[in-house]
């Protein structure tokens, strides 16, 4: 007679080293792909610490519109999966193999769908102490979007002394940055908003000159203010509803970088449409510029510089709570941000 118990089942290979997968934790998770509807406030296990992993205690997490892509289904990814792709709180535990890290340090990191939560284990390589002075917030803030932005201004188009740059968003979080990055570096700005009140915070950040993408046609307007010479680069992490306006905004040899899809994603193009004027198009993505420790060390580093010298300031525009995650993705997609936001976590 074969028994069969629905009680207790005893446990095997229980990980004594790391007591932290046998509890559970609040967070944010989705089990299927589409509207806010899909994001589940949850319990889930803590995940387990890994070799080369350090387990952070969250006190934010960064929102980012690649969270959206990920919950539309836009970015395949394995279900069930949490959200969020930056972090900062304190070290709870460190992993096999790792060193530079130890509990209680304050850290602020990258990582691949798991920030959205009370814990994350996150790799080491991808992690960086938090200077004494910057907020933890802050620190959450500045990760994708602040990292982006260099590299784009750094790596994507080399933005120099005399450049006139186009950048659309110029009030959103990434725009924001961008702004003030390629002033810093010498560039002449022309930023895309909605609203007179996007403008100002645009024209305060750097930004020198403004136009109304909802009701005026960005090219006519750029070669009026440029006296027909264009930009040298445009920065678009709009996507669909700018791709056009962005491509005939450039002079001959101009570089076009299309980073997100705000509106959607940029349709197929054709290719020979790049031969007018020699045009240099390019669909960049942070992790391919910080693929190696080398390279995420000395981005955070010229980052962190960046900010503690002032040249850089991060502007907060709302905090949510954990179990707001479904607001935070109405309020970013509503294009209502004027910076970053986040969402705290307890």
């Amino acid at each position: 007679m074969r028994v069969k118990f629905k009680g207790l089942l005893p446990q095997k290979n229980i990980n004594c080293r790391g007591m932290s997968s046998l509890k559970m934790m609040n967070a944010i998770q989705i089990s299927k792909t589409g509207g806010v509807d899909v994001l589940e406030y949850t319990k889930v296990k803590i995940p387990e610490v890994k070799a080369g992993q350090v387990l952070v205690k969250n006190a934010f997490s960064g929102v980012n519109y690649i969270d959206t892509y990920f919950r539309t289904g836009l970015y395949p990814t394995p279900l069930p999966t949490l959200l969020g792709r930056e972090g900062a709180g304190v070290v709870e535990e460190v992993g096999e193999g790792v060193a530079g890290f130890k509990k209680g340090d304050r850290v602020a990191y990258l990582a691949n769908n798991s920030t959205y939560a009370e814990f994350t284990s996150a790799d080491s390589v991808n992690m960086a102490s938090v200077p004494e002075g910057m907020g933890l917030d802050s620190a959450a803030a500045m990760m994708i979007t602040g990292l982006t932005a260099l590299s784009l201004a750094k790596r994507s188009y080399q933005v120099k002394k005399g450049d006139i740059i186009l950048i659309h968003a110029a009030a959103g979080s990434t725009g924001l940055i961008l702004t003030q990055l390629c002033k810093h570096l010498g560039a002449t700005v022309i930023g895309t908003t909605s609203s007179e009140a996007k403008a100002k915070i645009a024209i305060d950040a750097g930004a020198d000159h403004i136009i109304y993408y909802n009701k005026e046609d960005v090219a006519t307007r750029v070669r009026e203010i440029t006296n027909g010479q264009m930009v040298h680069a445009v920065f678009d992490g709009v996507g669909k509803s700018t791709f056009q306006g962005s491509f005939d905004s450039l002079r001959r040899l101009g570089t076009l970088v299309s980073f997100g899809n705000a509106s959607g994603k940029v349709p197929p193009i054709e290719i020979n449409m790049l031969a007018k004027g020699n045009i240099t198009l390019l669909r960049p993505m942070l992790y391919g510029y910080i693929a190696t420790e080398d390279e995420f060390r000395q981005a955070t580093s010229e980052l962190f510089g960046l900010i503690e010298s002032k040249v850089l300031k991060f502007n907060i525009c709302k905090v949510f709570g954990l179990s707001e995650a479904i607001d935070a993705h109405k309020f970013i997609e509503s294009r209502l941000s004027t910076g970053k936001v986040l969402i705290s976590i307890p």
